[in-house]
């Protein structure tokens, strides 16, 4: 028997090309996998002797060769293959292994001729074609695979179950690398294409699913660095499916609203924010807006968690808390919570360009809901400069608040949220009756979508509302453009909805 070794990744080769040694199986390999081999005082045969020709074009070409392909690629039984390696003296080749260049790692070099150069093209050819006759040819692509690889050989266990998962795990790693270099050249050109390609790693499996009886796992888009690809989980019991959805909804609404604010979220959608001339502020802020949904919840910051934030955080049931950072003290206080898991997060990371969503059998592919909004005053009265910074906070609190969605705001700090009504009218009563004994007087009021008629307006009248912003659009503007005149509130149109399905 025959093995060909090719490796990037040169973890545990020494046992591996030992044992193979050991069990009496040539070994053929290429370049610096075949020095390191023979520095492990393994003999290996170089494969120029197989080939007949030096690697040559700077590396590009050393295993592409019918000498190399032929080994791998005849069907062992089938007599006209038999007799045509015969007729051109091609040796078998029984046992691939193979990693693929760094093409993931030059891609955080950002220089287009290094990226380029790290397109493996042999690596790739010898993976598919060994992965295609796996009846007769032993394809391994991850060094974890090594220990069974060996012990099945010494033990005469090779079966074809062994051999086909090996084959499809060849198989999706060649996909996955096609499509990172697929990505790269589609955010380079901008192109249309017919075809788009999404590789995930996985990172490990989850317990379980949105409810207990669906399997989950969770995979890593090594394509992106952002904020939820580089959390750091520093304290508390393993993430589960749900913590992960709800903790990348709470980031992106902290991220947006930026430094020295805090995010309050249940069920992927916000129940409270707010923001302070410190955290400690913020919190207590966000904290009162909704003391009843923030338990058990998840609470996002913009900022570092100092002790004084800490204690305050320690008095109700988190059960996650993710922030930029955390003092000393911070932790000495909140790890002692063992529930809590406590989570860093890099807001100077990109946040992700595209939105996926996966339907059955359809994918949505759309751009994210970054688009900047107006702001033009439609009515007689104006708002102050104060109720503008609460408008535009309000209009971003509402991007992330499931539709119809419509949130109440004042000095810094949501006051109602109501989200995931089918009348837009239902989810600004919610506020209201959710919060009975709360004082909406001298707040302003977001909207996600336009007003077809002018029944939010005069709720908001009714609870004290002074200002209000939405996208505008309707047919019937001016009947609420008229009620807010009416009731002397402010409006301003952005031209610009944010639904959330």
């Amino acid at each position: 028997m025959k093995a060909l070794i090719s490796l990037t990744d040169k973890s545990n080769v020494e046992y591996l090309s030992k044992s193979l040694s050991e069990l009496g199986i040539k070994i053929i390999s290429t370049g610096g996998t075949l020095k390191v081999i023979r520095d492990f005082g393994v003999n290996a045969i170089d494969i120029e002797s197989i080939t007949n020709f030096p690697e040559m074009l700077g590396g590009r070409v050393k295993t592409l060769s019918p000498y190399v392909h032929g080994g791998i690629l005849y069907r062992r039984g089938l007599k006209e293959d038999e007799d045509t390696i015969k007729e051109y003296k091609i040796s078998p080749i029984d046992i691939v292994v193979v990693n693929l260049y760094d093409f993931q790692g030059a891609l955080k070099t950002g220089i287009h001729e290094s990226i380029v150069e790290n397109i493996d093209i042999g690596g790739p050819t010898l993976i598919r074609a060994a992965a295609k006759n796996y009846k007769d040819v032993l394809i391994v692509t991850d060094p974890s695979d090594y220990e069974e690889l060996i012990e099945r050989l010494k033990n005469n266990k090779v079966d074809i179950e062994f051999r086909e998962r090996l084959a499809a795990k060849a198989y999706s790693l060649t996909a996955y690398y096609d499509s990172m270099i697929s990505r790269y050249f589609l955010e380079k050109t901008g192109a249309d294409l017919k075809y788009r390609s999404f590789g995930f790693e996985k990172i490990s499996s989850l317990r379980y699913g949105e409810n207990p009886s669906q399997k989950a796992a969770i995979y890593r888009d090594n394509y992106v660095n952002s904020y939820l690809s580089n959390a750091e989980v520093i304290h508390g019991k393993e993430m589960s499916f749900n913590n992960y959805n709800d903790l990348n909804a709470a980031v992106e609404l902290s991220a947006e609203l930026g430094i020295n604010t805090v995010v309050a979220l249940k069920h992927s959608t916000p129940c409270a924010a707010a923001k302070g001339k410190n955290i400690l502020e913020a919190y207590s802020k966000a904290y009162n807006a909704d003391p009843v949904s923030i338990f058990g919840g998840i609470v996002s910051v913009n900022g570092v968690i100092d002790r004084e934030t800490a204690v305050e955080m320690s008095k109700t049931f988190l059960e996650i808390i993710a922030a930029t950072d955390f003092t000393k003290e911070a932790l000495e206080i909140l790890t002692s919570k063992k529930n809590v898991r406590l989570v860093k997060i890099d807001y100077n990371l990109k946040q992700q360009d595209i939105d996926l969503k996966y339907l059955d059998g359809v994918v949505l592919i759309q751009d994210r809901d970054t688009a900047e909004d107006g702001y033009e005053i439609v009515t007689k009265s104006k708002p102050t400069d104060m109720e503008k910074e609460d408008l535009i906070f309000a209009m971003k609190v509402v991007k992330y608040t499931k539709s119809n969605a419509i949130v109440v705001v004042k000095d810094g700090a949501t006051l109602g949220i109501g989200g995931g009504q089918t009348s837009r009218v239902w989810a600004l009563e919610s506020i209201r009756n959710n919060h009975p004994d709360k004082d909406f007087s001298g707040s302003v009021l977001a909207s996600d979508a336009f007003f077809p008629f002018d029944d939010c307006v005069r709720i908001a009248g009714e609870i004290g509302v002074c200002s209000i912003i939405q996208p505008g659009g309707s047919l019937k503007d001016k009947e609420s453009i008229d009620r807010c005149d009416k009731l002397n509130i402010s409006m301003v149109f952005t031209g610009n909805r944010h639904f959330k399905h």
